[in-house]
């Protein structure tokens, strides 16, 4: 396959078309998929196998979208590691069973579930006030929930539902656990992290990156742009929170990742997924263990120690598009997304 062009009748790529492209890049570097990176890990490492050796007793780690996908493998391994894991689950049942099936596995595991729910901002607020009540530390922030692909449809405050979910529940959760963070930074000593999982559609958003003056605009919805509008704003986040920790001088690092393509729910809208996962699946589709392996590294293992605003796919560092590095937008999404949690 050749790489994505998009033609001049179609404003957006389809999701389709976008899997494609991915499918064509992976299918061409299938001999390269155990060449090791920099960091000594490649595209096929695993979550275990990034955090080998690394002991994450003392810490405590918040985990959104936990109940399953990457998220239950991210809690799974940290708490395999020692790290004290509060996941973040819209389904408290789903959570308990994920709770007691960790213990029973690992009998010294540390994990403790709360409700959350990402596309409501009093539900961010509720979960943030409850987890401060806790007490807890907290050391790692990873914003790992999300939804994909789905069809027009506004939040429970008014706004679209991938943009509120995605990105702005992840802001308003880092914005009110941040001064927890710098205290725990502070007291313990120990690097604060937070890791925004984002993806390499963040190539393929709106024209204009992000939709400040039509994010509600129905008429003009894309689903695709739409997914990739929530994910360069997942880096964009990631960016400007470093470089303000930065001025600050606090020891808290903010870098976002791409995970690869997992099979995972997220894919449930994309018919074409089903289809993939039963035929070149196993060349370029990663499993949860692969998946989970760049939010993991970025968590715990010390060859990131003190970097922060970076991008990383594959266990490695990576490169964002242009417009994903855009100091101006960055900031200019920050303060849209402080009026818009007001």
């Amino acid at each position: 396959m050749t790489s994505f062009l998009p033609p001049l009748t179609f404003k957006y790529p389809t999701a389709e078309r976008l899997l494609g492209d991915e499918v064509g890049r992976r299918t061409r570097r299938m001999w390269l998929f155990r060449r090791k990176g920099p960091s000594g890990f490649s595209s096929s490492s695993t979550a275990e196998e990034v955090t080998e050796g690394i002991d994450a007793t003392g810490l405590t780690a918040i985990v959104t979208g936990a109940s399953s996908g990457i998220g239950l493998e991210t809690t799974h391994v940290l708490a395999l590691r020692g790290a004290h894991v509060i996941m973040g689950v819209r389904n408290m049942a789903a959570g308990r069973d994920i709770r007691e099936a960790i213990t029973k596995e690992i009998p010294t595991a540390k994990v403790d579930a709360m409700e959350l729910d990402l596309s409501s901002l009093a539900s961010v607020r509720k979960f943030a006030s409850d987890f401060i009540l806790t007490g807890f530390p907290l050391n790692l922030l990873i914003n790992n929930a999300g939804v994909m692909l789905t069809p027009y449809t506004l939040s429970k405050d008014k706004i679209e539902l991938q943009f509120a979910t995605n990105h702005l529940g992840h802001f308003l959760l880092t914005n009110l656990l941040l001064d927890h963070m710098r205290k725990t930074a502070g007291e313990s000593s120990k690097e604060g992290r937070i890791i925004n999982v984002s993806s390499e559609a963040h190539r393929f958003p709106y024209r204009e990156g992000i939709r400040f003056d039509k994010l509600n605009d129905e008429k003009g919805y894309s689903s695709m742009a739409a997914y990739g509008q929530s994910k360069i704003a997942n880096i964009l986040h990631a960016n400007e929170l470093a470089r303000r920790l930065k001025e600050e001088g606090v020891n808290i690092t903010a870098n976002s990742l791409h995970p690869g393509v997992v099979a995972t729910n997220l894919f449930r809208h994309v018919n074409i997924f089903n289809g993939l996962t039963t035929t070149l699946g196993k060349y370029f589709i990663k499993n949860v263990q692969q998946g989970a392996a760049t939010t993991c590294y970025l968590a715990l293992n010390p060859q990131v120690k003190g970097v922060s605003g970076e991008y990383f796919a594959d266990s490695n560092l990576s490169k964002t598009s242009k417009k994903a590095k855009d100091v101006e937008l960055g900031k200019k999404l920050w303060d849209f997304s402080v009026n818009l949690v007001k």
